[in-house]
Parts: structure tokens; sequence; C-alpha cells
């Protein structure tokens, strides 16, 4: 009988960039659709040659897009760093890439480590679509006021009850998040909305952005955003913008696990 101790498994820690467009959103489905992370886990089995299963820092529907998901996964394999990045990259679509790899230990969680997750909404506002930024970009063609906007996005910031911007299929236990900064400003005929939290409800930015530009056409004051605030009614706020626009563009960790803190962040002006 081989008294050999079994391989002892590492953590391992990965940030990917993937555009959402041709996916059913991250997470893992049963019946089959195409998701980011399925694709992820068969190219790391490939790579590790046994079954990797992944955590993610924050979960994306169908549609977004991100420049630095992150996440985690344990495996016995025996690999350099570089072939977490360039191996797997061999096994993954084009819409997909893992940019970067980093050992860390098994008190890091993808998930519950993060302190502040950050998305940035790209809106093309212009009186005529772009036929070459379909699925890239959201679009609106109504003369907006964006100085409006980003007086009236101040008042979310800080400790809130955010049930006014949240989804009806949001299943988090409740409705409080911290938001650090939101900025909403103008470059030529894009308008980018940069928002960074603690943690986000489901459809919580695209519900924000909706709102925001109710306020930007002028049919609400600025005033209208603390007021739906304070209803924490989802029926009072404005629509949920497109997810094409929206794209997770960093995930802050303690400084203890050395991880890269930002992606590209998006920019079509």
């Amino acid at each position: 009988m081989s008294s050999e101790s079994p391989p002892a498994s590492r953590r391992i820690a990965l940030g990917i960039e993937y555009d959402g467009s041709r996916f059913c959103g991250w997470q893992m489905q049963s019946h089959g659709t195409r998701t980011v992370q399925e694709q992820v886990q068969q190219a790391l089995s490939k790579v590790a040659d046994e079954a990797i299963t992944v955590t993610c820092a924050g979960r994306t529907d169908t549609g977004v897009h991100a420049s630095c998901q992150v996440v985690h996964f344990d495996s016995t394999a025996d690999r350099l760093l570089k072939a977490w990045v360039m191996g797997v990259n061999t096994h993954l679509p084009d819409d997909v890439s893992v940019i970067w790899a980093h050992p860390v230990n098994q008190t890091f969680s993808a998930r519950f480590s993060a302190t502040m997750r950050s998305y940035r909404y790209v809106l093309f506002n212009r009186k005529t679509r772009s036929a070459l930024l379909d699925k890239q970009v959201a679009w609106v063609y109504d003369e907006l006021d964006v100085d409006a906007m980003h007086q009236a996005a101040q008042s979310l910031l800080g400790e809130n009850d955010f049930s006014s911007f949240r989804s009806s299929m949001c299943q988090a236990k409740h409705a409080n998040r911290y938001m650090e900064s939101i900025r909403v400003q103008r470059q030529g005929d894009f308008i980018y909305f940069d928002i960074t939290a603690n943690a986000f409800l489901h459809h919580m930015v695209r519900n924000i952005v909706g709102s925001l530009l109710v306020v930007g056409r002028g049919e609400r004051p600025v005033s209208w955003i603390r007021e739906l605030l304070a209803l924490k009614d989802r029926t009072r706020a404005g629509k949920t913008s497109a997810a094409e626009g929206l794209y997770l563009v960093a995930v802050r960790y303690p400084d203890e696990y050395g991880l890269p803190s930002t992606g590209m962040l998006p920019r079509f002006d």
C-alpha cells in the first residue's frame, strides 16, 4: 500500500475579459445554453487534466461584458502561471480571454474577499444608431443633460437601501449597498456612467442608468433620484437600460492578495 500523500491543492486567481454579446450570461445553466463559466471551466479542466470549478467575483447577465472579471479555482495540477494564462487561452473561444493569473492562499474568495466592484455603462448618444458598435454600447437618440444626470446620481452615494433599483428576480437577502462613487460624463457622442460599490443587486446598474435617463431627458427634476431612493419601490423608477452597454471593469481586494485591481476601461470616443 502506497504511503505517498495525495498532491496538495493550490488556489489560483484569474483575471478574465469577455464580450458578453453571444453568451447567456456568466453562470453555468442546466439547459445547455452558452455561458462564460462553462467555457472557462472546460478550458481550465483541459490544462489541469482534472475537473475544475470556478467561483467568480460577480455574475453578469446575458449580453453584459467584462474587462476584469475575477475568479478563483483549486487544482492539484502543478502548472506554471503562464500555463493558466496562455495554455487556457488556447482552449477558449475568441470572445473570452484570461489576462492574468496569480497564486492566492485558501482564505481568498473571488466573491467574498472583494471589497469593491466597479462597472462602466457606455451610452452612444447620437440621432442615428451605429452599425459598427452593435452589441458593444447602448444607444439613445434623445438629447440628454449630462450635468443634470451627474448631479442627480450623487444622491445615491453612501450606504442606502437600493430597493427602487432592484430587479424583481433579485435573490439578495437585503437591498442595502454602499456606493463609493458614481460619475456621469460625456466624451463626444458617448456618455460614460462609472459606478463603484461594495456589491450590486440584480440589474442595479442598468436600473440606475434607466432612471438617470429620465432626468437627462428633462422628464423629471434632479431631485427625483433622491425621491426614488427613499420610496424603495422599483415600480416607480425608470426602465431597465439595455445590457449591451454594461461592463464589469474592476474588482478590488485587500492589498495582502497582491491582485491587479482593474482591467481595460472601455472607451469608444
